[in-house]
C-alpha cells in the first residue's frame, strides 16, 4: 500500500478520451524534446505500456490524478514519458531518481499498483539483427523500437512505491525562511541544527551542488 493513503477523485463525470496513438505520441514527443531518436521512441513505448498495464486510458485528461511517475534517467527518453503520461516536475507527478538506467516505474494512486518497465539491452543487438544493412544505429535501432514486440525491448515488474505524504502532487506546507540565509524553504525540506531552523544548503554545506565563490573570484559586474 502506499504510505500516503492517498485516493484520487478523477470525477466520475470526466469524459475519459482514449490514448492517443504512438505516431501522434511520437510526434508531440519529437517537438517537446527538439529532435526525434531511437530513446524517443522507447520513452514513448514505454510509457504506453505502463498505462495500458495499469488500465490508465486518459493519463492528460479525465486520468490525469491517477498517474506519478518515477524516472530513472534523464535522457531522451524522459522527456517522451512526460509526453505521454503528462506527468511534469513541476505538477510533483514527475520524479527523478539518478540511476542512469532507462527505466520508469508507473504508479497508479487510485489501486495502488506501481509497475516498473526497463529497456531490455539485448534490444540494441536485435536492431541490429533486423536492420544490419542501416547505419547510423540510431537509425537502425528507429526502424527496430518501432516493430519489436514489447517483451523484446522490456522487462516488466510489479513493485510497491511507498510515497511519503509530502511528495504527492497537491501536498500543502508553511514556508519557512532559513536563519542562515534567510531564503523561503517548502515541502518541509527544513533542518532542526543546533536550535536553528535551516535550508539544506546550510545544513550542509558540503553536500551542495554549488559553491558560492568569493568577492576575489566572481566574475566583475558589467
Amino acid at each position: 500500500m502506499l504510505s500516503s493513503m492517498v485516493k484520487c477523485d478523477t470525477g466520475s463525470s470526466s469524459i475519459i478520451e482514449p490514448m492517443q496513438t504512438f505516431e501522434a505520441l511520437l510526434r508531440e514527443a519529437e517537438v517537446a524534446h527538439g529532435h526525434l531518436c531511437a530513446g524517443q521512441i522507447l520513452g514513448v513505448r514505454m510509457a504506453m505500456l505502463g498505462c495500458e498495464r495499469l488500465g490508465i486510458d486518459d493519463p492528460k485528461g479525465a486520468d490525469r490524478k491517477r498517474l506519478v511517475t518515477f524516472v530513472e534517467i534523464d535522457r531522451c527518453a524522459t522527456d517522451a514519458i512526460a509526453v505521454v503520461t503528462g506527468c511534469r516536475l513541476g505538477k510533483r507527478a514527475l520524479k527523478f531518481r539518478d540511476w542512469g538506467k532507462m527505466a520508469a516505474t508507473f504508479v497508479d494512486l487510485s489501486t495502488d499498483k506501481a509497475i516498473r518497465i526497463a529497456a531490455l539491452e539485448s534490444s540494441k543487438q536485435r536492431a541490429k539483427d533486423l536492420y544490419p544493412n542501416i547505419e547510423p544505429k540510431n537509425q537502425q535501432q528507429m526502424l527496430a523500437y518501432r516493430e519489436l514486440p514489447a517483451d523484446e525491448l522490456f522487462t516488466e515488474e510489479w513493485v510497491q512505491i511507498l510515497i511519503h505524504p509530502r511528495e504527492m502532487p497537491g501536498y500543502k506546507s508553511s514556508r519557512i525562511a532559513c536563519a542562515q540565509c534567510g531564503e523561503g524553504i517548502n515541502y518541509d525540506r527544513e533542518v532542526l541544527r543546533d536550535e536553528q531552523i535551516l535550508c539544506q544548503a546550510c545544513a550542509f554545506p558540503e553536500a551542495r551542488y554549488y559553491q558560492p565563490l568569493t568577492p576575489q573570484t566572481s566574475p566583475s559586474k558589467t
